[in-house]
């Protein structure tokens, strides 16, 4: 960000700093949690299709402009320009509207004073709660009104109390994970892993979810052991890992997030990444048979793992549409794989490989603070909403029987 850009937006209160990590929009179309990231310049923006959606607007780009329709009311942006013109008046921004692979980005500002401001009557933004509301909302009768699901504000995040979800932050001591090619220079697959790991357990105990760690600090723990931190008191397995390629033509260019969970790979890429997970047994000193107890064909023929695993597809699944809405590389998708770490979870069981260390793109987001809180956050939301749905099939499960 330049210097002159920086200090425009702080005079205005729209830097990268002062605004929100997440605005949520009230509407018609119920809630929705909306994340607010950085552009090439610095400057705090919303991915339009998002916010659109949930303010039923529209947006279009042709010729070097945004024509953007909400409530029948039209805005148009010059794309890369602070400017925009709205009732044929051009008016000012402390940010610009962006395009990035393909998808169009909306100045923060736009959500938290231009709508407020000049479509007053239908929108208010509450800045102490982050939230955009439609004030008309209210006003409509039970028949027009869509209706809005509440959680019952008993329960936090409408879950049941008593959840525990077991954080695995990868590598850790003597065991430093790949070295980071376009990391900071001393940092290290460990460091990241670690970091993230703590500020996914910061979210989801803010979300009264129990957390457990297999590390929270710079020590080593055993393949074998960190999916026993898992018990059967815990409800999901989190390993958290950093992707790396070796050099080779055009290694630096894949980038991306995947997450796995345990079963046979299908793709000799996949039994890569499991087999570069699985050396770290080299820093214990032992082999990979000692560290995993039990073979992957005697776990796989588990009937009750088996149900685990069709949970842990699930929750990888959510991992991956709730990542794609911060991460700034390629959703490489759900796969699966023989990880040694997963095996001894015994519960559902997930392994995310949050983006590749030899991708210069990547690597700076990993080791960006704002990046990494947004992916914690990503992925607290889609913990939260596995928990929600596996308790509404437990609940049927348990109402069935009841019959």
């Amino acid at each position: 960000m330049t210097a002159t850009l920086a200090l425009l937006l702080a005079l205005a209160g729209f830097g990268s700093d002062s605004a929100p990590m997440i605005v949520t929009v009230s509407s018609a179309r119920g809630e929705a949690r909306l994340p607010v990231r950085t552009d090439a310049s610095g400057a705090p923006v919303i991915a339009a299709p998002a916010l659109l959606t949930a303010l039923d607007g529209s947006a279009r780009v042709a010729d070097g402009w945004a024509e953007v329709s909400v409530a029948r009311q039209a805005f148009r942006f010059l794309v890369g320009t602070p400017l925009y013109v709205f009732g044929n008046q051009l008016q000012a921004l402390a940010g610009s509207a962006s395009v990035s692979r393909d998808t169009l980005y909306l100045p923060f500002q736009f959500v938290a004073q231009v709508l407020p401001s000049f479509l007053g009557e239908r929108y208010r933004y509450d800045w102490r709660r982050a939230r955009l509301i439609d004030v008309t909302v209210a006003s409509r009768s039970p028949v027009a009104r869509a209706p809005i699901p509440i959680a019952d504000p008993r329960l936090p995040n409408g879950l049941r109390p008593g959840h525990i979800v077991t954080i695995d932050p990868g590598h850790g001591g003597v065991d430093p994970g790949n070295p980071g090619t376009f990391f900071p220079r001393g940092t290290r697959e460990k460091d990241v892993t670690l970091q993230v790991g703590l500020l996914l357990r910061d979210e989801l105990k803010r979300r009264s979810v129990g957390v457990t760690m297999t590390r929270s600090s710079d020590t080593l723990i055993a393949l074998g052991d960190r999916g026993r931190f898992c018990t059967e008191a815990c409800d999901l397995f989190v390993s958290l890992h950093v992707n790396s390629l070796a050099r080779r033509p055009g290694y630096t260019d894949i980038r991306g997030f995947e997450t796995y969970f345990l079963a046979e790979a299908r793709t000799e890429d996949a039994a890569r990444v499991a087999q570069m997970e699985n050396e770290a047994v080299r820093f214990e000193g032992g082999t990979p048979d000692a560290a995993s107890g039990v073979g992957l064909d005697f776990i796989l023929k588990d009937l009750q793992l088996n149900e685990h695993l069709r949970e842990s597809a699930r929750a990888a699944d959510l991992v991956q549409r709730n990542l794609t809405t911060v991460h700034v590389g390629d959703n490489r998708g759900v796969k699966q794989a023989g990880f040694m770490v997963l095996t001894t979870a015994r519960r559902p069981a997930i392994l995310v490989e949050l983006g590749y260390s030899t991708n210069p793109e990547d690597g700076r987001f990993l080791t960006t603070y704002a990046s990494q809180k947004a992916m914690a956050f990503s992925l607290a939301d889609a913990v939260v909403e596995y928990l929600l749905e596996y308790e509404r099939k437990t609940h049927s499960a348990d109402s069935g029987a009841s019959r």
